[in-house]
């Protein structure tokens, strides 16, 4: 106030929000956020339906998925969003756990703050804690494996899909995941690398999610250019064309001037001699099979019939980048620059009927470094399901594979880095003790979440996992057996995962958890005048 006079600094209509009131504003919406999805942690995690505003039905366990297809509003909520999106990517598993922890984590970090303890030096404590952790896990609790060993990786995936709808058929998906990602696995520059865009997914409903297979090779969602080409070709010898078999329209503009009907048939002809000539040319190189990723003319098509060459059009440009990795054939621009060399090879290129549609398979490549599965299911839900259950088992394989290193789930690994972090907390001295303190009990939300979903006492349960993890036979394999609510050495009951999902999990929990606490001022523009919150007109301090 200056004589009486207010100053206006803010615009109009700004809601601004300071201080305490700001942070706990803030805590209570990313633990709303969190407490969406932990119910659906662990395998006994219940699913949510989702409905969006056409009507369709999402029906899922996947922690990403659930808060992709929420709408979520408020700024604070949204970063626990981007947590899980951010878990997604890296890992594939663990995007529930995440988003738990990081709402935990806010959770003790509000009873420190009614203590007085400032947010910097919480988030201080919540960086030495993280550190300690990820040194903890790397150095005692993580565990290098061989990445040949076949039964490591399918217990790693049966874990990834543990908690999914998919339990039932879940050690067929997971050997048919593991498969996969041997085949696209590389090595490059002394490193193993698993790009899990190389295996290609398709989902078609029908039969149940046990008739999923993997196809050594890529399925096309094309059928054939042309009835009468043939429905199965062996032996393959495949040409992968990215331009058009058609005559080409001229850059400029051109006009062609017909003076009797005589030359309207020799310009005919012409035509019908340049198709003859691309189709004899395609037949000279030994090519049986055409794919093309732009259109094919009708008599293109009709000629390639004639010849009994098999050909599909209008292909995906990563699926024509796929069919080369597959079948070890190149890429060419036109017939011109086709070779013999260039052309891939297959065993058998036929046309199956698969659900309502027909689909081209190519099968049989001698040494695919690109894969694809066909996915089953008795209704969509069941076949959306299943795909998301299966990209995270790929993940999951990809990462044990190129880490080497694993630990063990079912809360273990969490309730281990809590017993030695309290003892590890003396040491910190300080405010910061109070903080490490605080992680620690926070890691231990994961174990006790999972007994709740599991309609045991989670009390109970927490007390025997630190007896168990603590003492003279502590046994840092041991977590929940869900089937009798009492600890178990997770090795022996096959529950393992890879050892960066949880150290991502920490690492993303503790970075958001510390940029919500270090917030103390919440200027929001007015609707409409300035955007949403957090958006483009709203600013958080």
């Amino acid at each position: 106030m200056l004589q009486g006079t207010p100053i206006l600094v803010l615009r109009e209509g700004t809601e601004r929000e300071q201080g305490k009131s700001a942070t706990a504003n803030n805590i209570a919406a990313a633990r709303a956020v969190a407490d969406t999805v932990r119910t659906t942690l662990g395998p006994r995690g219940m699913d949510k339906m989702l409905v969006d505003g056409m009507g369709d039905i999402t029906i899922t366990n996947d922690g990403v998925t659930i808060l992709k297809e929420v709408d979520v509003e408020h700024p604070a909520a949204k970063m626990l969003v981007e947590v899980a999106k951010t878990q997604d990517q890296q890992c594939g598993d663990g995007t529930t756990t995440a988003v738990v922890l990081a709402g935990e984590l806010l959770k003790r970090s509000e009873y420190l703050l009614e203590q007085n303890v400032h947010p910097t030096v919480i988030t201080r404590g919540f960086q030495l804690a993280v550190q300690e952790a990820k040194r903890l896990l790397e150095t005692e609790i993580g565990t290098t494996i061989k990445t040949s060993d076949e039964s490591i990786l399918i217990d790693c995936a049966a874990t990834a899909m543990g908690s999914k709808g998919v339990y039932g058929s879940r050690s067929e998906l997971a050997k048919i995941a593991v498969l996969a990602v041997q085949r696209i696995a590389e090595t490059r520059g002394g490193k193993t690398v698993c790009d899990v865009d190389q295996i290609k997914v398709e989902k078609r409903h029908g039969g149940t999610i046990s008739d999923t297979e993997l196809i050594q090779g890529i399925i096309l969602d094309k059928e054939r250019g042309h009835p009468r080409m043939p429905s199965e070709v062996t032996n393959a010898k495949i040409a992968l064309l990215n331009s058009a078999l058609e005559i080409k329209k001229t850059e400029i503009e051109s006009k062609i001037n017909i003076k009797n009907p005589n030359q309207i048939q020799s310009f005919l002809e012409e035509e019908d001699r340049t198709f003859h000539k691309m189709v004899d040319a395609i037949k000279a190189l030994g090519a049986n099979v055409v794919v093309c990723q732009k259109g094919i003319d009708d008599v293109v098509l009709h000629y390639l019939a004639k010849q009994g060459i098999y050909a599909v059009k209008q292909v995906k440009e990563s699926d024509l980048q796929k069919l080369a990795r597959a079948t070890g054939g190149k890429i060419v621009t036109g017939i011109k620059e086709l070779t013999s060399a260039d052309l891939g090879s297959a065993a058998k290129v036929d046309e199956h009927k698969v659900g309502d549609d027909k689909m081209t398979f190519v099968t049989g490549c001698a040494n695919p470094r690109s894969v694809s599965i066909l996915i089953r299911g008795g209704t969509e839900h069941v076949t959306q399901e299943v795909e998301r259950s299966l990209h995270d088992a790929l993940k999951v394989v990809s990462s044990v594979i190129e880490d080497g290193v694993v630990c063990p789930g079912g809360g273990a690994t969490e309730i281990d880095l809590a017993v030695k972090l309290r003892k590890w907390a003396g040491t910190v001295g300080g405010r910061e003790q109070l903080a490490v303190e605080a992680f620690a009990q926070a890691l231990e939300c994961i174990p006790w979440a999972l007994a709740e979903n599991g309609g045991y006492d989670s009390i109970n349960t927490l007390i025997d996992l630190r007896s168990a993890h603590d003492g003279p036979n502590a046994n840092k394999n041991a977590g929940i057996n869900l089937q009798d609510g009492k600890s178990a050495d997770m090795w022996k009951l096959h529950v393992i995962e890879p050892l960066r999902v949880k150290s991502q999990a920490l690492s993303s929990a503790t970075e958001v958890a510390t940029m919500i606490l270090r917030i103390d001022d919440i200027i929001a523009s007015k609707k409409g005048g300035g955007g949403a919150p957090g958006g483009p007109g709203g600013h958080q301090h």
